[in-house]
């Protein structure tokens, strides 16, 4: 059952192949809205391209996805619209050369540029910057961020916060439109234990207003449900939740999840055994190499009509295709294709 807040989030075989194999694949999810969701799992073990295939940034290769009621890859442009990326390296970084103030500006000018609606770029000035102050004051409020309390206040250079600052920053940027689904990668990167739970305490908290929040992690804590990724080089495992993300909500099931079903293991390819050498055929004791006794050093003459004998040759053993569908360096060139989908 979907939410006027936050969105459910539904895939069955889903899975993402780039140009050198499998990013992920055979992902299964079912999340109710306002569920706080971890993509654990190592780098470059296709968390980030997950994280982007179901906010509809990357389109996928097989199966489908449903968040809220729009359907992937079908209705990529709806998620869009209802979804939001918080700190993302490489795809929405902050602008180190602004300041606080100037970050969050630019983000209220575009998102009431290009997500809201037509009719309100036909309000008066006044109006539509009253509106756009009311949405950051919310925003930051939202993540716990007043930027009084920073070195110089608003006027603050964004390259001078702490990392959970800009990670306070960016979920502001996130939610100045107001999405349904939140998606947030990395978030325990160059974060102390003490910052790390303080980070997840905040998720949970956006997570308990209604939104669904998706994180990617190396080690989610306990509490919330996790779906766990493997190498993409190691056999796929199955993750299992730890603990639904909102106890407090009667569910009929719990979130079923799973990650990369084991395929049908593959036939080795036959390799042919290498003969031995050729035998020797002289008998006749010389050292010329024939069998007619003679040393003079020339072949064989064969009754006419008969065909010289042909030595043996060892045939070369075909080498054995090690090589698997799962690259590590596919999450790489997926990622690159996140612009075009």
């Amino acid at each position: 059952m979907d939410s006027p807040h936050g969105a459910a989030v539904k895939a069955e075989g889903f899975g993402l192949k780039g140009p050198r194999g499998w990013v992920f694949r055979n992902v299964d999810l079912d999340a109710a809205p306002g569920s706080l969701i971890a993509l654990e799992g190592p780098s470059g073990s296709g968390r980030t391209c997950l994280l982007l295939a179901l906010t509809g940034r990357m389109k996928p290769t097989e199966g489908h996805a449903e968040i809220g009621r729009h359907r992937l890859p079908k209705k990529m442009a709806a998620v869009r619209r209802i979804s939001a990326l918080g700190p993302v390296p490489g795809v929405n970084d902050l602008d180190q050369a602004l300041t606080v103030a100037e970050q969050l500006r630019e983000g209220a000018l575009l998102q009431r540029r290009y997500d809201g609606p037509v009719r309100a770029l036909l309000r008066p000035r006044g109006e539509r910057r009253a509106s756009a102050e009311a949405r950051i004051a919310a925003a930051l409020a939202a993540v716990g961020l007043d930027p009084a309390t920073l070195p110089k206040g608003p006027r603050t250079s964004v390259r001078d916060l702490e990392r959970l600052e800009s990670v306070r920053l960016s979920l502001a940027l996130a939610l100045l439109g107001g999405p349904r689904l939140l998606a947030v990668d990395d978030l325990d990167l160059k974060l102390s234990d003490a910052e790390r739970a303080e980070a997840w305490a905040l998720l949970r908290s956006l997570a308990d207003r209604g939104t669904t929040v998706l994180a990617v992690c190396s080690e989610a804590p306990e509490g919330v449900t996790v779906l766990r990724t493997v190498d993409a080089g190691a056999p796929a495992t199955a993750g299992a939740p730890t603990a639904p993300a909102r106890p407090a909500v009667a569910r009929d099931a719990g979130p079923k999840i799973t990650w990369g079903r084991p395929a049908a293991p593959a036939s080795p390819a036959d390799a042919d055994a290498a003969t031995g050498p050729a035998p020797d055929n002289d008998t006749d004791g010389d050292t010329d190499g024939d069998t007619d006794g003679d040393t003079d050093g020339k072949p064989d003459r064969k009754p006419d009509g008969e065909k010289p004998a042909t030595e043996p040759t060892a045939k070369t053993a075909k080498p054995t295709d090690t090589t698997t569908d799962e690259d590590p360096k596919g999450a790489d060139d997926a990622l690159a294709e996140t612009g075009r989908a």
